[in-house]
C-alpha cells in the first residue's frame, strides 16, 4: 500500500474531532477525556489524526510539499494509534496507516530527520536501534543455562528486544522470563546475537529496513524449527505478530507476549504463584500490546463510490477491541497480596507513555510531557506502583518519576510474577 491507496480514507475525514477524544460513553471525567498526546500538547488541528489526514490529501494534490515544518508536525506523533481507535468507534476508515504512509513517502523521497537517520544507520550496521551501546546483545543472559537457537533446534524462542538487551534496568524481567519458563519445564532458546525486530524502524517511516529485519529474523526462526516466539516487549510483539503478517513473512509462527504465555502456564497448573507480594498497583496498557496488538486482518476488495461507505466484499476493521487486555490483568490477579486498581483511561483508550514513534529521540521534551500526563493519572489512584508489559513504557515512566522526585515504582509484570514463584 502507498499513500495514494489511502486517498479515499483521508478524504472521508469530516473533521469531527473524534480522533482527539475518548468516545463519550467511555469518558469518566473532563480531566481525562483526551486520547491523543499530540493534539493535547500542541493544540492545533494539524497535530491531530484528522489534521494529518488533511496534510496527506494536500501532499497527493501537490498543494504542499515536504518541508521542515511539515516534518515537525509529522514526527511529533508517538504513532500510538489512539486517533485510529477513537475514529473507528463510529467510522469505517483507516487513520493510522495513512499517517504512517506520510512518513514512509517522506523517507523514500529523502525527507528525513538526522537523529532518526543515525538510529537507522545503527540498525543497518549492527542490527540494533540503540546506537553507541557498550554492552553486548546477549549479556543479559550471562550465567543462564539457555539454548542458542541459532545453533540448536528450539520450539520456543524468547526474544528480548533492543530496549531490554541494552538496558540493565530491563535485564531482571528478561532473566526472570527464562527462569519461569525453565520452572515450567520449557527449554526456550535465545539468540545471543539477536537482531532488532524492525518495528520501530517501520514506525519512523523506514519500511524497507523493517522488511529487511523481518526477513532476516524469520529465516533464523524457521531454521530453528520454532513454533512459538515469546517476547516481553510490546513493540517487538506488534512487529512479529502484526507487521510480519502484514509483510507476508510470519507464516504459522505463534507470537505471544510474556503475559499471555505465563497466563497460559498458570492456568495449566505449570506455574503456581504462591508467595505473597504486598503491593497496591495500577496497570498501564502499552499501545502496541493493547489497541495495536490485535491480529492483522487481510482484506482485498474495492470501496464503492457514494455518500455511504460500502466495501465489496465487506471489510473488517481493527478497532482496538481485541488487543491483549485480559492476560496481563489475570497474571497480576493471580499473585497473592497484589491489589489492582484501574486508571480512568484503560485498554483501547489508554493514554500513551510517550516513548513511541521516534518522539523520544526527536523531541524528548514532548515525550516527557506525555509521560508526566500519565504519571498524574496514576497518582490519582493512590497506588504504590505502575505495572506494565513494555520496556519502552518502563523507561519512559522511570525517567519522568525520577525527574519529578516521585516515590512511585515501576515494574514489569514478569518481575512480580517471579517474586511470587521463584
Amino acid at each position: 500500500m502507498t499513500l495514494i491507496d489511502y486517498q479515499q480514507d483521508m478524504e472521508t475525514c469530516c473533521r469531527c474531532s473524534a480522533c482527539k477524544f475518548i468516545p463519550l460513553e467511555n469518558v469518566k471525567g473532563f480531566e481525562h477525556a483526551n486520547v491523543c498526546p499530540s493534539i493535547s500538547r500542541f493544540e492545533f488541528h494539524a497535530y491531530s489524526g484528522g489534521g494529518r489526514l488533511g496534510l496527506g490529501v494536500a501532499l497527493l494534490e501537490k498543494k504542499i510539499d515536504y518541508s521542515d515544518k511539515l516534518l515537525e508536525v509529522v514526527y511529533n506523533c508517538q504513532m500510538c494509534g489512539a486517533c485510529d481507535t477513537s475514529c473507528k468507534y463510529a467510522m469505517d476508515m483507516e487513520v493510522l496507516d495513512p499517517i504512517n504512509e506520510i512518513r514512509i513517502t517522506g523517507v523514500a523521497g529523502g525527507h528525513t530527520l538526522p537523529v532518526l537517520d543515525k538510529i537507522i544507520a545503527s540498525l543497518r550496521q549492527t542490527g540494533t536501534m540503540v546506537p553507541g551501546s557498550r554492552a553486548k546483545r546477549g549479556d543479559w543472559a550471562e550465567g543462564l543455562d539457555v539454548k542458542d537457537f541459532t545453533k540448536q533446534k528450539s520450539e520456543v524462542i524468547y526474544h528480548a528486544g533492543c530496549r531490554t538487551a541494552y538496558s540493565r534496568d530491563m535485564w531482571p524481567a528478561a532473566r526472570a522470563s527464562i527462569k519461569l519458563m525453565q520452572k515450567a519445564g520449557i527449554e526456550a532458546g535465545i539468540a545471543p546475537e539477536e537482531t532488532c525486530c524492525g518495528g520501530r524502524a517501520y514506525q519512523m517511516g523506514y519500511r524497507d529496513d523493517a522488511i529487511d529485519q523481518a526477513k532476516r529474523n524469520m529465516d533464523a526462526i524457521k531454521k530453528a524449527g520454532a513454533k512459538t516466539l515469546v517476547t516481553g516487549c510490546a513493540e517487538c510483539y506488534h512487529a512479529f505478530k502484526v507487521l510480519y503478517d502484514k509483510f507476508g513473512v510470519r507464516g504459522d509462527l505463534e507470537v505471544l507476549h510474556t503475559s499471555e504465555y505465563f497466563d497460559q502456564l498458570i492456568r495449566a497448573g505449570r506455574l503456581k504463584p504462591e508467595k505473597k507480594v504486598d503491593l497496591y498497583v495500577t496497570y498501564h496498557d502499552p499501545c502496541h500490546l493493547g489497541r495495536q496488538g490485535e491480529p492483522y486482518i487481510r482484506w482485498q476488495g474495492k470501496r464503492r463510490p457514494g455518500q455511504v461507505i460500502l466495501f465489496d466484499p465487506p471489510k473488517e476493521f481493527r478497532r482496538g477491541t481485541f488487543g491483549v487486555y485480559g492476560p496481563p490483568r489475570d497474571v497480576i490477579g493471580s499473585i497473592p497480596g497484589i491489589r489492582l486498581t484501574e486508571m480512568a483511561r484503560t485498554k483501547e483508550y489508554a493514554w500513551c507513555c510517550g516513548a513511541g514513534g521516534g518522539v523520544r529521540e526527536t523531541n524528548p521534551a514532548f515525550a516527557r510531557w506525555t509521560a508526566n500526563e500519565r504519571i498524574g493519572e496514576v497518582a490519582e489512584t493512590g497506588v504504590e506502583a505502575i505495572v506494565t508489559g513494555c520496556p519502552g513504557c518502563e523507561d519512559s515512566f522511570r525517567e519522568a518519576i525520577k525527574a519529578a522526585g516521585n516515590n512511585l515504582k515501576v515494574f514489569d509484570i514478569v518481575e512480580l510474577l517471579a517474586e511470587s514463584i521463584l
